[in-house]
């Protein structure tokens, strides 16, 4: 018994030969067709036919609020993480809390600046509510920034720090390292 292209050639008792495929196996030197029926289009294959524009149900609609109460909730959802990283960033003046300052202003002044792309597609009842949430919440990411800034000191928020001839406040504590000598 000897085997060609997955298929089994048997010799018979009257010296005919017998050809056994298996299930799955594929002749491609044949030009005959199959027997079975030509395999339709894939999925999104259009041909010339005209396109059906898809009927909305009402479970897509619910879905779609649900995505947009998603976006619009973002920052608000955002407020705990960055209470946390604010916390553990500390009150030094080194590079890594000015840069989580620096990335706390960014985001919340882009997303503000791009509300109207990011609501784009949205529409109905309550978009305008959402809208204000996603608003709010970019603000408050910013009174967050505006907190930290000064808890660090960096806001000018003394008269010194406008007028020159005015005199600083005084410090009320001072620390510093010991030496002994």
């Amino acid at each position: 018994m000897s085997a060609t292209n997955s298929s089994q050639v048997r010799h018979g008792t009257n010296g005919q030969f017998s050809i056994k495929k298996h299930k799955f196996a594929l002749n491609f030197n044949s030009r005959v067709k199959s027997d079975k029926a030509e395999l339709g289009s894939p999925p999104g294959y259009v041909t010339n036919a005209q396109f059906n524009v898809p009927v909305v149900e009402p479970s897509d609609v619910n879905l779609i609020v649900k995505k947009s109460w998603e976006i619009a909730s973002g920052p608000i959802r955002q407020l705990p993480m960055n209470l946390f990283i604010m916390y553990m960033a500390g009150n030094s003046i080194s590079i890594f809390p000015i840069m989580m300052i620096g990335m706390l202003f960014l985001k919340p002044v882009k997303a503000l600046l791009q509300i109207n792309a990011t609501f784009k597609l949205i529409e109905g009842n309550q978009s305008l509510f959402q809208k204000f949430v996603y608003l709010l919440g970019n603000l408050l990411c910013l009174a967050l920034a505006l907190y930290k800034c000064q808890s660090m000191g960096l806001l000018p928020i003394h008269p010194s720090d406008w007028l020159d001839f005015v005199e600083p406040q005084p410090r009320i504590e001072f620390s510093g390292g010991s030496l002994s000598h």
